[in-house]
């Protein structure tokens, strides 16, 4: 992978939205920030992992952590 680091996000929980045409939205989403390292096990990829009330919050974290990890690079 060109990357040294991905994030990873997934939404556990969802709620519905809206009076008449209900909509689905996430609820809690978890965030992980994953090392691209092939030779580190499953356990030693994962650097910080978080939950958030919300897929943007979870986005706004996403973007900060894997923004300051390629600048280490």
């Amino acid at each position: 992978m060109a990357d040294d680091y991905v994030i990873m996000m997934q939404i556990l929980a969802k709620k519905e939205v809206g009076d008449k045409d209900k909509a689905e939205v996430a609820s809690k989403v978890s965030v992980q920030l994953l090392s691209t390292d092939p030779n580190a096990s499953m356990k030693e990829r994962i650097i910080k992992t978080s939950e958030k009330k919300g897929l943007y919050a979870a986005m706004d974290i996403a973007e900060i952590w894997l923004q300051r990890a390629l600048a280490h690079e």
